[in-house]
């Protein structure tokens, strides 16, 4: 199995992904230090025990996730953090998390990759992390379907309340239903996230905009398979995306 050294990998992603341009809730990069040299990268979505047993079952050298370890000031090592760190060095597996970074990557990241996925095209920067784009003038109901698609499958929580014809669109991934408002503020047809809250229904009834809330989970599969995709392309490693999926 062709390896390569971690240091390379890293460098390579925080090369790509420029952490230090974003005051993120946690830190961004190599969390967590494990073999040297990696074969195997397993990606996903968020850090938790049964995601790092899923990959020490598959032999990997490197976990890759969106959602890492550490948040805001943490405090002492609880049971649970202390479990997940354990898996971790008995497996003798790294782990490295990229947040904002690569939500708001122009080509790796969740956003722009699902814009793309649901035929958006003319990506610009939009609230920050997120992503507005065009839209070949489709229904609702085609928007609706679009958005289930690129998410495997799940169901949107949709308020279809904007125009007919969706021209327009502002997407941010996760729990970003507060960026509605920058979306009304910018006067698109619709604005797609991952999570809703209590007054967003209300919003898009009273101002007339399409509300999609396509799971935070679901919202966040596309930039770690991405950034795994790309690190074994450029490193000739082995990546496997581990999909456990969250309905949240």
């Amino acid at each position: 199995m062709q390896t390569a050294p971690i240091k390379d990998l890293i460098g390579h992603l925080d090369a790509l992904l420029n952490p230090s341009a974003y005051a993120d809730y946690g830190p961004n990069g190599l969390q967590v230090p494990g073999k040297d040299r990696i074969g195997t990268v397993v990606t996903a979505v968020s850090a938790s025990a049964a995601l790092f047993e899923h990959a020490a079952g598959q032999g990997a050298d490197l976990v890759l996730v969106h959602h890492g370890l550490f948040w805001g000031s943490t405090g002492p090592v609880d049971a649970r953090l202390k479990r997940r760190l354990k898996l971790l060095f008995d497996h003798d597996i790294a782990l490295a998390a990229y947040h904002l970074p690569l939500d708001a990557h122009p080509e790796v990241g969740n956003n722009a990759l699902l814009a793309r996925a649901i035929g958006a095209t003319d990506p610009e920067p939009f609230a920050g992390i997120g992503v507005r784009a065009r839209l070949d003038a489709i229904t609702p109901d085609e928007l609706h379907a679009r958005v289930r698609e690129a998410t495997g499958g799940r169901e949107p929580l949709s308020f279809l309340a904007g125009p007919d014809p969706v021209r327009t669109i502002g997407i941010v991934s996760g729990g970003a239903a507060k960026q509605l408002d920058d979306a009304i503020a910018a006067g698109l047809d619709a604005f797609v996230t991952g999570e809703p809250r209590e007054p967003v229904m209300n919003d898009a009834r009273e101002v007339g905009i399409h509300f999609l809330a396509a799971g935070h989970y679901a919202t966040e599969t596309f930039g770690v398979r991405a950034l795994g995709d790309r690190l074994a392309a450029e490193f000739g490693i082995k990546h496997l995306f581990a999909d456990l999926p969250n309905p949240i």
